[in-house]
C-alpha cells in the first residue's frame, strides 16, 4: 500500500475545493448536482486532488446553504487510489471552500463496487 494512501487514512487533513473559474459556490452545487466532485488534500506534495461519485448513505449537503454561502457540505465516495479501494470523507465549509477531510481503506470485498481513479 502506497505511502499517500497510509497517510491520508490516518486522522484528518485539510481539505479544499477549487474552482476552475470565479464561482466556487456556483461550480461545487453543479458538481453535487452532476454527482461527481473533486477535493484537493493539500498537506501532501503538491497536493493530491481526488474525483469521486457522491454516495448518498455517506454525504450530506443539507447543512449547506448555497444561496447564502453558509454552513458545510459532508462529500463522500469511492475510488481506487494507487490501486487500494477507498472511500474519500471530507467536510467541506462554503464560506472558505475548506475544511477536513481523510481516507477510508475499503475491505477487499467492496473491491468490486470501488470506482477506478
Amino acid at each position: 500500500m502506497s505511502e499517500l494512501v497510509q497517510k491520508l487514512a490516518k486522522g484528518d487533513h485539510k481539505v479544499i475545493f477549487r474552482p476552475i473559474r470565479d464561482d466556487a459556490l456556483g461550480e461545487l452545487k453543479a458538481a453535487i448536482d452532476r454527482n461527481y466532485v473533486h477535493v484537493k488534500f493539500t498537506e501532501t506534495r503538491g497536493g493530491t486532488e481526488l474525483g469521486f461519485p457522491l454516495e448518498d448513505d455517506h454525504s450530506d449537503v443539507s447543512k449547506g446553504d448555497f444561496e447564502k454561502g453558509e454552513g458545510e457540505v459532508t462529500l463522500a465516495g469511492r475510488l481506487n487510489l494507487d490501486g487500494v479501494p477507498i472511500r474519500v470523507h471530507s467536510t467541506i465549509d462554503l464560506s472558505t471552500m475548506k475544511g477536513k477531510g481523510h481516507l477510508e481503506i475499503l475491505e477487499d470485498d467492496d473491491e468490486s463496487e470501488a470506482e477506478p481513479s
